[in-house]
């Protein structure tokens, strides 16, 4: 919310009441014609009231944009706050009104449901997936005994680059 707006009007209508107040005094004063001097106060009066009017529409709106951001940001963090086992009790809460309504149930609850049904689930899951992980590590350091091992070369076969045989030597 804006409070130097509101201080602003404040200001404003100070002035205007600044104004007739000296209005008023002239008119007491007898100079200048009583008629006129009404005139001119009502005038002001009315230019106060018509100024105040177009405050009050235009923060209006700027209420209304301010109570709009502030509700959904509250909604925004409520809903990314909210505990879902307290949904669930929220629905059973509901459910069981529907049924001493005699109302058919909108949804089928899980009897004997537990909130930490999928904590202990996803806890199951991660020791399972870090097992299989074990197994994939382990059986990739064991070096494969199924694959036969290179036959060495037989020296009479001829020479290697720059190595003579020992019938050559």
């Amino acid at each position: 919310m804006n409070l130097h707006l509101l201080q602003e009007l404040m200001d404003l209508n100070q002035a205007f009441e600044n104004v007739i107040r000296g209005l008023e005094r002239l008119e007491k004063v007898g100079l200048f014609d009583k008629e006129q001097v009404r005139y001119t106060r009502a005038e002001v009066e009315s230019a106060r009231v018509d100024a105040n009017r177009e405050f009050f529409d235009k923060f209006e709106e700027i209420v209304e944009e301010d109570a709009e951001w502030a509700y959904e940001f509250c909604q925004a963090y409520d809903q990314k706050t909210k505990d879902p086992f307290d949904f669930y009790l929220e629905i059973k809460g509901r459910e069981e009104v529907r049924r001493k309504k005699g109302l058919p149930p909108r949804v089928v609850l899980l009897p004997d449901w537990d909130k930490d049904d999928e904590q202990r689930y996803d806890e199951k899951q991660a020791k399972k997936r870090a097992a299989n992980k074990r197994r994939k590590v382990s059986k990739k350091s064991k070096p494969r005994s199924a694959k036969p091992e290179a036959m060495p070369k037989p020296a009479s076969l001829g020479c290697q680059r720059g190595n003579p045989t020992d019938d050559e030597a």
